[in-house]
């Protein structure tokens, strides 16, 4: 299924995509190993630090298991790095016709961050439809989500942005919504210590949520 992941099937895997940011390339696997054993596979490592590169490659040579993305793709360049440090998918905080070209062409599933109907027109004119909505408590959050349902109604949204496991059940039970992105299951308290085995108690109560 890996060699012909879409970004749909990005989007089913779990009810939720941990939005992780790594400082440190020896939390990576270990990591990357409690998400998994509590159900989640589809790990989003933002390219917000130096590091996040290495700890892509190190997930996706040693966590078989786990599909490693990354987030934060904001170029060409960016979503080039990514795929040659073994990401299977790509997540962008926006939407450039230059980062959606990039992906096509390099064969990355991309979920493109649109905040407006123009974002989403452009995105789906490039033939995007499943779409990260960010920051989607800032941009609207469920209303805005409600009120895309009509003309949007083909398509796919993952909101990322003040999603936490007490509002993410609202955001699941919307028709045009397949999965959250969310920071609270990879808390950076935890990360720094090593305490894996709350991760994946987040992990699991986070896949188990009703979509």
């Amino acid at each position: 299924m890996r060699d012909k992941l879409t970004a749909l099937d990005v989007m089913r895997d779990a009810p939720v995509i941990p939005v992780i940011v790594l400082h440190d390339v020896a939390h990576a696997v270990p990591l990357a190993r409690a998400l998994v054993a509590g159900g989640i596979r589809m790990l989003e490592v933002t390219l917000r630090t130096p590091q996040a590169l290495q700890c892509i490659e190190a997930i996706a040579r040693e966590v078989p298991e786990a599909v490693a993305g990354a987030g934060t793709i904001r170029s060409a360049a960016d979503a080039q790095a990514s795929a040659l440090a073994g990401a299977k998918f790509g997540v962008s905080p926006g939407y450039t016709r230059s980062v959606g070209k990039a992906c096509h062409d390099i064969g990355l599933p991309l979920l493109p961050g649109v905040a407006t109907g123009s974002e989403i027109m452009m995105a789906q004119e490039d033939g995007y439809t499943q779409l990260k909505f960010f920051p989607a408590m800032q941009a609207g959050g469920l209303p805005m989500l409600k009120a895309w349902q009509g003309p949007f109604g083909d398509v796919t949204f993952c909101p990322t942005g003040g999603i936490s496991l007490a509002n993410a059940h609202e955001f699941l039970a919307l028709s045009n919504v397949a999965c959250v992105g969310g920071s609270w299951i990879v808390p950076t308290d935890a990360i720094a210590k090593g305490d894996w085995a709350r991760i994946e108690t987040l992990a699991r109560e986070a896949s188990q949520l009703a979509r």
